[in-house]
């Protein structure tokens, strides 16, 4: 059971993001106020700003009306999606399977992943060390570089997010 969690995990953190306008309506509070957040991902939500804040950043997620939400995601190996566009907010979706078996550090990659697509604007950074881990968090998955977001990384990572490889 635990190999098929790894598996299961490893192969889920090929991440997509999409640039198309998508209603996403499962698990976020009943209100369906625009900047609705899943009471799940908040938490998530809450370190991007205070991550943001430490290095200088004013970030107001709330201001923003970036939705979140968890719900399946119908397409294999896709841990998350950021759809937005000039004529709708910004949602997030995490797919559910996904965030039923994964870590707390892997949950929050992949949540702070999207939002560098919905509140930073960022696209895919490509690039793999030498020792095959990627330079980024904004990585795509095509490049076939191993995930190396750990405690030991994670403020590399966090600082490339918000800073930027240059």
């Amino acid at each position: 059971m635990k190999n098929s969690i790894t598996i299961f995990v490893a192969l889920t953190v090929f991440i997509s993001c999409q640039k198309e306008s998508t209603t996403f309506t499962e698990n976020i509070p009943s209100n369906n106020n625009v900047g609705a957040v899943d009471i799940s991902l908040q938490d998530y939500f809450d370190r991007f700003e205070a991550e943001g804040q430490a290095r200088g950043y004013d970030i107001d997620l709330s201001a923003t009306n970036i939705t979140g939400s968890i719900e399946e995601i119908d397409e294999d190996y896709v841990a998350g999606q950021c759809s937005y566009g000039p004529n709708h907010p910004s949602e997030i979706v995490i797919d559910a399977e996904f965030w039923n078996v994964a870590s707390d550090l892997l949950k929050e990659m992949v949540v702070f992943h999207e939002l560098g697509h919905c509140y930073l604007y960022r696209g895919h950074e490509e690039g793999v060390f030498s020792n095959g881990t990627c330079q980024s968090i904004m990585r795509s998955g095509v490049e076939g570089c191993l995930d190396n977001y750990n405690v030991q990384t994670r403020e590399y990572y966090v600082n490339e997010l918000f800073e930027g490889t240059d």
